[in-house]
């Protein structure tokens, strides 16, 4: 029996279709000429760049020197840098620091709503576990999605990512269910797939690639 079902966010619950065009709405801002299209391409690029770089023993967010706001000033650096550009200043990182935590730059998937509703009538326990940074709850809240959820899990707090077992392991912890009665969904075969099943839990990748 499965007693709770734990959820990544980005790729599964929600998406940023307005990408690239946030990206070089602000750089362009800034003085850095690029397209939409090559701001989208760029920031998957140097995404998988410092993800394959990246321990997920120790939270890429919490990590850095500066915390989340210093990890995405140098992820914007690489950006530059693939562009040949100077690198952007502060005000530029900061500005897309607070437009990406605020829910006009984000859509819930259309069947997310009714999926998580069906789910929370039948009685499992419900919870989030996503790496990402301080920013995710209120994210979540503004979206109108907390209600759903038992417990929201970021690799920020918990100080370690996905697929490291130890934040299932926490997740489950709060919702007091142990890793064989538990369900993992997410879009990564190495970070949500895998790493569930590291932890015990059974898991269902979910494939959005042709959606975008």
């Amino acid at each position: 029996m499965i007693h709770a079902v734990t959820f990544d966010v980005t790729g599964t619950l929600i998406h940023c279709p307005r990408l690239g065009e946030l990206y070089a709405e602000v750089l362009n801002r800034h003085e850095i000429t690029v397209s939409p299209e090559e701001a989208r391409r760029l920031v998957r690029l140097v995404w998988q760049e410092l993800a394959c770089s990246a321990d997920p023993g120790r939270d890429r967010f919490r990590s850095h020197p500066e915390g989340a706001r210093g990890f995405w000033q140098r992820f914007l650096e690489r950006v530059a840098e693939h562009l040949e550009a100077p690198i952007p200043s502060r005000f530029a990182a900061a500005e897309l620091f607070h437009r990406f935590g605020s829910p006009e730059a984000w859509e819930v998937y259309p069947e997310v709503r009714g999926v998580l509703a069906g789910l929370k009538n039948q009685g499992p326990r419900l919870a989030v576990i996503s790496n990402w940074d301080e920013r995710l709850p209120l994210l979540l809240e503004r979206l109108g999605l907390t209600p759903f959820f038992d417990a929201v899990v970021t690799s920020s707090e918990v100080g370690v990512e996905k697929p490291d077992r130890r934040i299932f392991a926490e997740a489950l912890r709060r919702l007091g269910i142990e890793p064989g009665a538990a369900l993992h969904v997410g879009d990564s075969p190495l970070e949500d797939v895998e790493g569930a099943i590291a932890a015990g839990m059974e898991a269902v990748h979910l494939d959005r690639s042709e959606r975008g």
